[in-house]
């Protein structure tokens, strides 16, 4: 088993359709014994209970710092340690510049950037005292595309950020035996299309890409397995596209 006896927290993990809960089914299937954060905690600890009895769910906002300070301190606790995050927590908007206000631009870094910022800062002490960890932060094609799919210019920004967030922690923190890296998934199938894009549209987008197909949480599931487990040993500081050839570059 790959993850086998592998703490692994995933954050924006609730969602039964998401990517971050897909990704919490295939690191338990692996071994791994997961933490599933997100807003609400009552479905972070359902999620946490239909993967098995032996994961957990917290309740997060991963964009107070000292909120996620606590949470990693009771994860310790509770598991006691942290091998890999999965920096999956974030608000997709496709509202155009003049048609988003201040308050969506907000919503949108702050829950992807600055939450990618406080949960990596949380981790760090503990993985840098083991001299090991796997931090995977999710980007999106939207930011080497410049959008054009769903993503408004604020989410593109704010994906843009993360993957450069990545890169930039992997140069930090490789002495520490801390890889990071990130994932650029295209158009996936998740409860965020729901009323934004209908099957018409779904069919559009797959036939642009190379493979025929939208992704489905799964195929993002299996990158984070890949960037998480020792598997990757020798790889960091990546931007890993999984779009089905959507951008070829």
């Amino acid at each position: 088993m790959l993850m086998k006896d592998k703490i692994v927290i995933i954050t924006g993990g609730a969602s039964p359709l998401g990517i971050g809960f897909a990704t919490a089914g295939r690191m338990a299937a692996e071994g791994a014994r997961v933490a599933i954060l997100d807003l609400n905690v009552q479905e972070a600890q359902k999620a946490a209970a239909q993967i098995g009895a032996v994961h957990r769910g917290y309740a997060c906002d991963v964009r107070n710092e000292a909120v996620c300070q606590e949470v990693i301190s009771q994860i310790l606790d509770d598991m006691g340690t942290i091998d890999v995050l999965v920096n999956n927590a974030g608000v997709s908007q496709s509202h155009r510049i003049m048609d988003s206000t201040r308050d969506d631009y907000d919503l949108v870094m702050d829950s992807s950037v600055r939450g990618t910022y406080n949960m990596t800062r949380a981790v760090v002490p503990h993985m840098r005292s083991r001299r090991y960890g796997s931090i995977v932060c999710i980007g999106s094609v939207a930011a080497q595309r410049g959008g054009g799919i769903l993503g408004g210019p604020h989410y593109t920004a704010a994906k843009g950020a993360v993957q450069a967030m990545a890169k930039a922690l992997a140069r930090e923190l490789g002495l520490d035996g801390i890889r990071v890296n990130a994932i650029a998934p295209g158009l996936c199938d998740t409860a965020l299309l729901f009323g934004k894009l209908d099957e018409a549209g779904k069919r559009r987008v797959a036939e642009s890409t190379v493979l025929g197909r939208v992704a489905v949480p799964a195929d993002i599931a299996n990158a984070c397995l890949y960037l998480g487990s020792d598997m990757s040993s020798y790889v960091t500081g990546i931007i890993l596209d999984v779009n089905g050839g959507l951008h070829i570059h």
